[in-house]
Formats: structure tokens, sequence, C-alpha cells
């Protein structure tokens, strides 16, 4: 008998494991939130164009340790599309709405690529709820015009055409092993691509790869450096993103913050590098050590 893959399908990774996915109204946006686990708060966000199974092979894992909330946020996933610009301070007061209707008053925040932008934002503007930050490839720091073009090609072409060729092409941009890339994870995401009304959506998300747009909430040091929650930086050796030059960068505009570099990984560490994933998060957030 041949051995089980380590990763069977993104539901089993929580076969086990207690947990509710629930609809959450925030402020009139029907929200999709899944919740496993106690312990202190720990709230994931996803990037652009993404969906709470960004971190299927984590869950469980973290469940452990902390109470995990995984989320859509507004305009992506399965949550609400309301029509309007989803710049960083909307995205964020989702954030903060959905904290105020599951009576979390503060929290840990781990955020990846647009997710990652999104906890720094509240961690700046809002440093009372926020305990422990974990950026996590948040992606072109030097707001880099050629990787904006990038991000909004790749992904309005998926979503106009979600076939499984455009749509696994987007998807592997995410992977440094794009053999991980797996059948369920792309045709999951070509479903949410399908949903009436998510062109619109995502052309909302896209305007923050818009210049005129982004420069109310690009990167900068005079907001960043405003972060007074413990930070980690956890990199990669193979983001198409985001090259090590920008997390010194970053790491230098950051009050207290550290830097953690997962080797042979894409934009998505999460998924291809879950132990190691997982264990930073134990270091820095429960243990409050530097990852080993």
């Amino acid at each position: 008998m041949s051995p089980l893959p380590t990763h069977i399908g993104i539901w089993g990774e929580l076969s086990d494991v207690e947990h509710e996915l629930s609809f959450v109204d925030v402020a009139g946006v029907r929200t999709r939130v899944l919740r496993a686990g106690s312990g202190p708060e720990l709230i994931l966000l996803h990037g652009t164009g993404g969906h709470l199974e960004a971190y299927a092979r984590d869950i469980a894992g973290l469940a452990a340790d902390f109470r995990v909330t995984a989320y859509d946020m507004v305009g992506h996933g399965w949550s609400d599309l309301p029509d309007r610009p989803y710049t960083i301070d909307v995205l964020s007061d989702h954030l903060l709405g959905l904290m105020d209707a599951s009576g979390i008053e503060s929290a840990h925040l781990s955020g990846e690529s647009l997710g990652g932008w999104v906890t720094a934002w509240t961690a700046a503007y809002h440093p009372e709820r926020v305990e422990r930050l974990v950026l996590n490839t948040p992606g072109n720091i030097a707001n880099k015009p050629e990787v904006m073009v990038r991000m909004r090609d790749s992904t309005l072409a998926a979503v106009r055409d979600p076939s499984d060729e455009t749509v696994r092409r987007r998807v592997e941009f995410l992977f440094h092993d794009t053999s991980m890339v797996t059948d369920e994870l792309v045709n999951l995401r070509r479903a949410v691509y399908g949903r009436p009304g998510f062109l619109r959506a995502i052309e909302n998300t896209l305007v923050l790869q818009d210049p005129d747009v982004r420069k109310d909430f690009a990167w900068d040091p005079a907001w960043v450096g405003h972060i007074t929650a413990p930070t980690l930086l956890l990199w990669t050796d193979h983001d198409p993103t985001g090259g090590l030059d920008e997390a010194a960068m970053l790491q230098s505009w950051l009050p207290d913050a550290r830097l953690h570099v997962i080797a042979d990984a894409g934009h998505w560490p999460q998924w291809e590098k879950p132990a190691e994933f997982l264990r930073a998060h134990r270091d820095f957030l429960l243990l409050e050590k530097d990852p080993a």
C-alpha cells in the first residue's frame, strides 16, 4: 500500500480538529469566518484575491496553542462584495468590526501579502487592538510599479477568464514548488473568481495597485514607525513580490522587529512550509522569543 501524502485535501487538514465555520454580520457585511482552538487570540489574514483556505495547512497546528480566527476579507472569498474600493483603511475597519462582533478586544495578528499590509496598518493606527504582529511576505514594500502591474494583470486575467489554465497560472505565481498546487486549490479559487459580481470586487481590490490610490496607503516609515507591537517579518528566499532587501528596509522602519527567512518557499510559506510556519508562530507569539 502506498503511503498517504502529507496533504490529502483542504478539509482533510481539519478532520480531527473541532472548528466552526459561520457567517458573521460585520457592519452589514456578511463575513465568512472559521474559528478553532483555544488560548490567546490569533487572527489570520489572506492576500489579494484570497480566502481563508490559504491557511488550511496551518489551522489545526495553530489551534493547539491559540484561539484561531481565519476569515474572508470584505470583497474576498465567500464574504459579501459591496461595490466600493477596498482600500487598506476599509479592510482594516472590516477587521476591527469582526473583532468587535466576535468579542475580541485585542489579538495577535498574522497577515500574508495584502493581509500583512492590513495588519500593519491596524497596528499603526489601533495599537491597543494588536498584541504581537507577524508580517508574512507582505510584498512590494518598495512600491515598485512593475510589481503592481504584474499583480494587477495576472489577477484580472484569472478573474475575467476563470479557466483552469489562467487560474492555475495565478495560483502557481504564489509558489516556489509549483508541484504543490493541487487541483482542489485551483478549482476552489475558480469557484471564488466565478462568483457573480466578483470581477467588480477584484477591481475594487486592485485599486491598491493604482499609484494614485496607493500613495495614501503605501508602505512608508511615516506610519510604519508608529507600530509598537513586537513584529516578526516572515520572509522567504523565493518571494516573487519582494526580496530580502525589502525585508531589511521594512525592518529598519519598525521600532521592534526581527526577521526570519524560510528557505525554498515563495509567497505562500504557510502552505509550502507549514511546520516551519507553525514553529515561527509558536516561538514568537506564544514563547515570545525569536524563531529558531
